[in-house]
């Protein structure tokens, strides 16, 4: 039960993981940039 519960939170964890990624910077005077694939426009 204990390796199920381990295994399940590593599966969590690394997918969750790859959904994020970096992007180079960029960013204005507020730390702010635009995304030239999708158009948006956000700050970090």
């Amino acid at each position: 039960m204990k390796l199920i519960k381990l295994a399940a939170a590593a599966l969590i964890f690394f997918g969750s993981a790859t959904y994020v990624s970096a992007h180079s910077g960029g960013t204005d005077e507020n730390g702010c940039h635009t995304n030239h694939k999708t158009g948006g426009y956000h700050c970090h």
